[in-house]
């Protein structure tokens, strides 16, 4: 502290912020972990919101997230309602036929008191971000007694390749089928393959347990390993390269602190 004081207000400014990033870059994933964890889990409090009766809150949220997501009703968990999710048949709206002004109204629809309130992103970027998420915590506590190796670009990619597969499907299904009548909605490609052996509601529609909400978060999954495993050990060598360059600065003495370009 007396050698901090003892520089000018300059000097001192620039030390503290040597000393905050070397702070950062030994917890950067303690850090990361907490502010994505609250990213992802802030969409759960819009429907606890509606809940409340805090709707201006609640709407809020749904504002915030409505930029990063379709939040289509349809392929949303719902709280506090009879089931986590519903296909477009069991929501009370009457779809037009025009993909547009469909997709406007299943994104508006926030759900009621019967159905819940919906959580204000939708199933993919629960499990998606999600995955990312847990993966990160993994990586964390696995971190502490190993050093962890990057996975190779092309594992990488090919955890990466089943979710944009089902993303680009569903879009082309959309496009050509519509909402509620492509071939990714009632995958009778799937019943073909399997030859009708699951029940009828596990190929028809988008809710929980489904084929296409289970492949959602199977390929979700895949993508969280995908990106943990390939960029955080990347960034962890970096970060630690950089605290031994801003420990090594940190240790010099006052007058080869002052002496040095910032």
């Amino acid at each position: 502290m007396s050698e901090i004081s003892s520089l000018s207000p300059q000097k001192q400014r620039a030390r503290v912020v040597v000393e905050s990033a070397a702070w950062f870059s030994t917890h950067w994933l303690l850090v990361l972990n907490l502010v994505f964890g609250i990213w992802i889990l802030l969409p759960f409090t819009a429907p606890v919101f509606m809940k409340l009766g805090w709707t201006g809150a609640g709407q809020a949220i749904y504002s915030l997230y409505s930029a990063f997501c379709h939040q289509m009703a349809q392929r949303s968990f719902f709280l506090f309602g009879s089931q986590p999710m519903y296909n477009v048949a069991d929501l009370p709206i009457q779809l037009t036929g025009y993909d547009a002004i469909d997709l406007l109204a299943l994104r508006a629809f926030l759900g009621n008191v019967e159905l819940g309130w919906k959580v204000a992103w939708s199933d993919r970027m629960v499990f998606m971000y999600g995955s990312v998420w847990l993966a990160g915590v993994v990586f964390g506590w696995l971190r502490r007694n190993r050093v962890i190796r990057p996975l190779r670009w092309h594992l990488g990619l090919l955890l990466a390749t089943p979710l944009a597969i089902d993303g680009i499907t569903h879009l082309i299904s959309d496009i050509s089928g519509g909402l509620a009548g492509g071939f990714r909605y009632s995958n009778q490609w799937l019943v073909t393959i399997t030859d009708n052996a699951f029940p009828g509601w596990f190929y028809i529609g988008d809710s929980f347990g489904s084929f296409n909400s289970s492949i959602r978060l199977f390929t979700g999954i895949l993508f969280g390993i995908a990106v943990i495993w390939f960029a955080y050990p990347y960034i962890d060598r970096g970060m630690l390269e950089l605290h031994e360059t801003l420990k090594l600065k940190l240790s010099t003495r006052k007058s080869e602190f002052e002496t040095m370009e910032w």
